[in-house]
């Protein structure tokens, strides 16, 4: 770690560092336009990796978790303080970093920093009418100030750029997201085709898309406001609730941020059964991707076939943990309840079969005509822009992105089982459709190496009654089936977190809606979303 600070301090002298579990530097903010620069070009940060906004009561800011994948996936933090907490403001880096533009939004909505020099500085979740900052740790939650609000005056189509004046006051630039002349159309927010309660206001010149808005926060939950009144077993269950299809991973990640800062070691046996779940949780959420991408084309039958099979996969699940969907099943420690006697059957049943069925997907829907002219071709996205965006996953993988967490940032037994990455070279809606297909062959590659080799033992570790977490900032990264999934915890040694903070896959995901459809059909919106895959709770939280 010294190396690289040494390299900081090369082009931003003035750093102070604190140590931690990782590295954070501290930057000020009147440097940090010209340092966050020097840290892409001269260092090789290329990924913004989470930006996290943090009132801490005497102060306002932002911590930014950047990546060097040259450098062995290096990350470090660094943290941005405004100088004026009741007006905030900071340099935004969106134009260095492109994933930053919704995630620099998303902290002026919660948080109301102003990032100067973004072209787009509107809400992101609240509607541009509501009183006050919610993540900020003075505002008022009397509901008289924010009352239920039927109308439409907000005015959704204001947006403004915020600009340093020459007395370095800051300034407001109105601006428009669309022109008085163009045609907008409404697509959303309904469940089928947007895959949930999204909506996108597309810009059309006849039936070609010119721009795509997207507008969130139809069932944002506030989630991580809740948090800091909850202690930390009892946030677990948000994290089965964000994308629904990644249950076991994002609850995975959770646990092992908490088990990161209290020193716990989880049993072998539970280690081994979190990886078991988190593949077969990936199979079924790929299953469902193959049958909505189908049905979103019109290809009905192929959607029942990846149905079929995922109900195997559900019914494993509901044997051990009770449920199907949400099934709260990690637990600070380990995992809350041994696994079926009839696990190990099941799991070989399922390994035994998926083979045949792939052929079946491949021979009704992935060779079809009609996938293939509707998919190949459509939503490029190319491999620079997956890293400037963060785009991990299936979808950075069908960008020929090598970003699997799993292999960058080994956790459970990842590092002990053979498995290979997947790649397309396509960068299109075709190329991420068939990645998940080929992970699903490697999904059942590691649960086949796995299912002989549960070992026995203990499924929980001991764990304090109350917990609390040391005074600090943690940050845990695992493989979602949508890509990277983060959590930031920041703790001031109470049972209750000061901030947690997470950073979803599909949040990124969705930022290249506008990218991906610009120029296509508007039939194609549809597609491109459906190859993308997003899931709106993830996005809201």
């Amino acid at each position: 770690m010294s190396d690289i600070k040494e390299k900081i301090l090369k082009i931003y002298p003035e750093a102070t560092f604190e140590e931690g579990e990782s590295l954070l530097v501290n930057v000020a903010e009147k440097d940090w336009l010209k340092v966050a620069t020097a840290l892409r070009d001269e260092l090789g940060f290329d990924v913004l990796t989470a930006l996290v906004g943090i009132d801490w009561k005497d102060s306002i800011g932002v911590i930014y978790y950047l990546t060097a994948t040259s450098r062995n996936w290096e990350v470090v933090a660094f943290k941005v303080v405004a100088a004026d907490r009741e007006n905030p403001y900071i340099h935004s880096v969106s134009k260095i970093w492109k994933v930053a533009d919704f995630q620099e939004r998303e902290a002026y909505d919660m948080l109301g920093i102003k990032f100067i020099g973004h072209h787009d500085m509107r809400r992101f979740f609240l509607r541009n009418d509501w009183v006050g900052h919610p993540l900020r740790k003075d505002y008022d939650t009397n509901p008289e100030i924010n009352p239920i609000r039927l109308n439409d005056e907000e005015n959704e189509d204001d947006t403004c750029v915020y600009e340093l004046d020459e007395k370095g006051e800051v300034k407001e630039v109105p601006g428009k997201v669309f022109e008085e002349d163009e045609y907008v159309v409404n697509v959303g927010p309904q469940h089928p085709s947007t895959h949930g309660v999204m909506r996108f206001r597309v810009s059309l010149d006849g039936e070609v898309i010119k721009k795509v808005d997207v507008v969130s926060g139809y069932i944002h939950r506030g989630i991580e406001k809740l948090a800091e009144g909850l202690g930390y077993p009892q946030i677990l269950h948000f994290t089965d609730r964000m994308d629904y299809m990644s249950a076991h991973q994002n609850r995975h990640c959770l646990c092992l941020c908490i088990e990161k800062a209290l020193g716990i070691e989880v049993p072998r046996r539970a280690v081994v059964i979190r990886t078991m779940m988190d593949e077969l949780m990936r199979i079924s959420s790929h299953l469902l991707a193959f049958g909505t991408t189908a049905m979103d084309l019109g290809a009905t039958t192929a959607f029942f076939y990846g149905f079929r099979e995922r109900e195997q996969v559900l019914d494993i699940f509901e044997k051990t943990c009770g449920a199907r969907m949400s099934m709260n099943y990690n637990v600070i420690g380990g995992v809350i309840a041994d696994l079926h006697p009839d696990f190990v059957k099941d799991v070989k049943e399922l390994i035994r079969i998926m083979p045949d069925r792939l052929k079946e997907y491949n021979t009704v829907f992935t060779g079809n005509v009609i996938a293939k002219n509707r998919l190949k071709g459509v939503g490029i996205l190319s491999k620079e822009d997956a890293i400037n965006y963060a785009i991990t996953g299936p979808s950075g993988r069908g960008s020929n992105w090598a970003c699997d967490c799993r292999k960058v940032h080994p956790y459970g037994v990842y590092d002990e089982v053979e498995f290979d990455e997947v790649l397309e070279t396509g960068c299109d809606s075709y190329a991420r459709f068939l990645v998940r297909m080929k992970e699903i062959e490697q999904s059942c590659r590691i649960l086949e190496q796995l299912v002989d080799r549960i070992p026995e033992g203990d499924i929980r570790a001991q764990v304090p009654k109350i917990i609390k977490l040391p005074a600090g900032r943690w940050y845990q990264q695992v493989e979602a089936s949508r890509g990277t999934f983060g959590v930031y915890i920041e703790s001031v040694g109470e049972k209750t977190p000061y901030r947690v903070h997470f950073q979803s896959p599909c949040f990124n995901l969705v930022g290249v809606m506008d990218i991906c459809s610009t120029g296509h059909m508007i039939a194609d919106l549809i597609t491109v979303g459906a190859a993308l895959d997003f899931v709106i709770p993830d996005i809201d939280r």
